[in-house]
């Protein structure tokens, strides 16, 4: 083997030149849950170190933050590494693109570690064909049309670009972004492993992962748990049975087994966190979240573990049950199931914290039919509090609400049926936040990533409620052939209709136009067609489409029984318009909070208890 170097490299220094792939690791291949967790560990590290007031020549005082290592050759192709290289640009096109809307800020210049430009076309850090146009598009409008992409790749980036824009945290958008980005690029770091060759560079790639294995901290937990049991009988059982249940965990998803003991140990035996400020020591909360094997050894007596019996009990009983409702939760997030919708929707808005939550509600004594009535009126309790938070743009991020979460978990540990449904509905009924803030809701870049859920919520219901097979997934399905987008009501156009007599301005105008009362869902071909067209001969077209659009229309009143019989039983006040104004726009806003009021009723809480 010839020389090989190694050396801690910033981002700023790592990304300021381009790099190959091989075409045989050409994939892109990440998914939400790895994005997740770089966002998360990023912003985590970073609000170590900031404090309010903090400028960009503060970041010089920061703590570096180091990303693993990746594996190069000297003429720049990527052994390892490029799935954190790829999202790492991804995160800063995202991070560009935000700098762009955020006009009074100190802008950095990160253009440069994006792409280098020569004849007119961009070329990026990571330099792959096929994936330049989608890049491009991110870059320059923050979208990209995956309708006839064919690319699993492209499509790929395009999502997890989406998950960005979801999952960044919204604190760091005003005055710390700038912060944030300086650190980002000079403080953090990788470690590049250079060799001559690729043969050499693939001989450490195989060195660094086959050789010399750490057992991961599932694998530590079991055998500890284990070397207590006295009877070997029982211990080879629990072995059998971790080992399955383990290989289920993992078909979810890569680190599901120790996704599902962090939920399942915070939820039922956390009882701190550590508190939001620097220097804080790490609490229960904190370092289940790291090193949970240590925890449980450190913490026995707390979780009961003080003879054999107990820790055969806790993996015979304990971890199968919880493992079961676990891997029930993770189907029920991915495959809308109607009997336990509310999972779906919690997953759908990206809230991974319901797990958590939901498993902390379940007793390890609880009958199956208890059990089911848990997931249930927990996960709608959990729909209804991200509804409330998002209606008055709140947000429900991670690092915003986790003391919040934390505490619900606590609050309704191992709680029986009545009191539980008694803690829910005291707990949405105390919330200093109502479904009134409906009134003042509109689209914008914070409710952009949840709009269309909820429209899709109203579309479903109204349809379901009608009598109509519907299909709530099909609506927030971004990954099929012609997905469904926001429509606007009245198109961006200030001269059509009577927008010049109702706005003093066009800036006016485009606010008012982005009010919930104005808008709808619609498939992407449709909404392209039709976003120019005036409201007259609109409102034709919508009397095809789902039926919260064809409600705008007068067939809509005739001849559809079922629909104005559920219009009659719920006292909505829906009705056609034959223009479109803004005293309409402001009714139909008002009917919208109606029919939010009926889907994310309280009281529903109850009707599950009883059910």
């Amino acid at each position: 083997m010839n020389k090989i170097t190694a050396h801690a490299v910033n981002i700023r220094t790592l990304l300021n030149n381009k790099y190959t792939v091989q075409y045989y690791q050409r994939e892109y291949n990440w998914e939400t849950k790895q994005i997740e967790e770089l966002i998360e560990d990023l912003t985590n590290e970073f609000n170590e170190f900031y404090k309010d007031g903090d400028r960009q020549i503060d970041v010089r005082n920061y703590g570096d933050y180091f990303l693993g290592p990746i594996i190069l050759t000297n003429d720049n192709a990527i052994i390892d590494g490029q799935q954190r290289l790829s999202s790492l640009t991804l995160l800063l096109i995202y991070l560009n693109n935000l700098q762009k809307q955020q006009t009074s800020l100190p802008k950095v210049n990160i253009d440069n570690l994006i792409y280098s430009e020569m004849y007119g076309q961009k070329t990026f850090c990571i330099n792959v064909t096929e994936r330049e146009v989608c890049l491009a598009s991110l870059f320059e409008t923050g979208d990209y049309d995956i309708t006839n992409e064919q690319s699993e790749s492209v499509i790929n980036l395009y999502n997890r670009y989406k998950d960005i824009e979801r999952i960044f945290p919204d604190e760091l958008k005003g005055s710390p972004l700038p912060v944030f980005i300086e650190w980002l690029i000079d403080n953090v770091s990788l470690v590049e492993i250079r060799t001559d060759s690729e043969q050499d560079a693939h001989k450490v790639f195989v060195t660094m992962n086959d050789r010399g294995l750490r057992l991961t901290p599932t694998e530590m937990l079991k055998g500890y748990l284990l070397s207590e049991m006295d009877d070997n009988t029982i211990r080879n059982k629990a072995n059998d049975l971790w080992k399955n249940k383990i290989v289920q965990l993992k078909e979810i998803e890569k680190d599901g087994d120790a996704d599902f003991i962090k939920n399942w140990l915070r939820a039922q035996y956390a009882e701190t966190i550590r508190e939001g400020k620097k220097d804080a020591e790490n609490k229960d909360f904190d370092i289940i979240g790291t090193t949970f094997h240590k925890w449980v050894r450190e913490n026995k007596s707390v979780m009961g573990l003080n003879s054999s019996a107990d820790f055969e009990k806790f993996i015979l009983k304990n971890f199968r049950m919880y493992a079961d409702i676990y891997i029930r939760l993770k189907e029920y997030s991915r495959k809308f199931n109607k009997d336990y919708e509310y999972v779906f929707y919690n997953a759908d808005r990206g809230f991974t914290l319901q797990y958590q939550i939901i498993l902390s509600a379940i007793k390890s004594d609880d009958t199956q039919d208890v059990v089911n009535k848990k997931i249930k009126m927990v996960s709608c309790f959990i729909d209804q509090f991200i509804s409330i938070r998002i209606f008055n743009f709140k947000t429900v991020d991670y690092s915003s609400i986790r003391y919040t979460v934390f505490n619900i978990t606590k609050m309704i540990r191992n709680k029986d049926i009545k009191e539980l449904a008694e803690i829910l509905k005291r707990y949405i009924n105390n919330m200093e936040l109502t479904l009134e803030g409906i009134d003042g809701f509109y689209l914008n870049q914070f409710t952009r990533r949840y709009m269309l859920h909820i429209l899709s919520r109203m579309t479903y219901y109204v349809e379901e409620q009608s009598g109509i097979n519907s299909n709530f997934a099909d609506y927030v399905n971004r990954e099929q052939k012609n997905p469904y987008d926001i429509e606007h009501i009245w198109a961006d156009d200030y001269t059509q209709g009577n927008h010049q007599l109702e706005f003093s301005t066009e800036e006016e105008f485009k606010d008012f136009r982005n009010r919930f009362g104005g808008l709808l869902i619609l498939p992407k071909d449709k909404n392209r067609s039709l976003q120019d067209m005036e409201y007259s001969k609109k409102v034709i077209k919508y009397d095809s489409e789902n039926l919260l659009a064809r409600t705008l229309n007068q067939n809509c009143y005739n001849n559809n029984p079922l629909f104005l019989c559920f219009m009659n039983n719920t006292q909505l006040p829906f009705k056609p318009y034959a223009q479109f104004n803004k005293a309409e726009l402001i009714e139909r806003q008002s009917l919208y909070k109606e029919i939010c009021k009926k889907i994310w009723d309280v009281n529903k809480i109850d009707v599950l208890a009883n059910s």
